[in-house]
This record gives C-alpha cells, structure tokens and sequence, in this order.
C-alpha cells in the first residue's frame, strides 16, 4: 500500500517513524530502514485501516441516505 503514497506523504511518516522510534524507544533508524518499516505495516495493517474507513465511509452515506429519504416522505401528498 505505501507505493501509492507520494514522495512527500512517504517522507513524513518516515519521519514521523523515525522520531517515535527514537523518542520511545531510543532507537535510532536511518530514513531507508523507516520506510521499509513503513511498507511492512501497510502490506500488513493497511488492509484493516482501509477496511475500517469504507466502513465508516458507509455508515456516513447511510445516514445521508436516511435524511433524504425523510425528506421525500415529506413532500409526499395525501392521497385522495
């Protein structure tokens, strides 16, 4: 998954890997072993954050859904 991020998107969370490592748990990577590390955790965990976001993505939708549906049954006319 991390081959679709952008050389910029890639540079920050490499950074970002490299300052937590080194902030908790005084361990000291270089930029190539973050993004390695970064596309181990996408390859792995990618699929669970992508699956949970249509999930929500999904709940967000049927809401909407819902409140257009309100809004018909609204305009809706007595019959007869």
């Amino acid at each position: 998954m991390a081959s679709h991020l952008s050389y910029k998107e890639r540079a920050v969370l490499a950074e970002g890997v490299r300052k937590y490592l080194a902030d908790e748990l005084d361990v000291e990577i270089g930029n190539m072993d973050a993004e390695f590390l970064i596309e181990y955790l996408s390859g792995t965990l990618g699929s669970f954050y992508y699956n949970q976001g249509l999930r929500d993505a999904e709940a967000v939708l049927s809401r909407k859904l819902d409140d257009v549906s309100d809004e018909l049954r609204a305009l809706e006319r007595p019959a007869g």
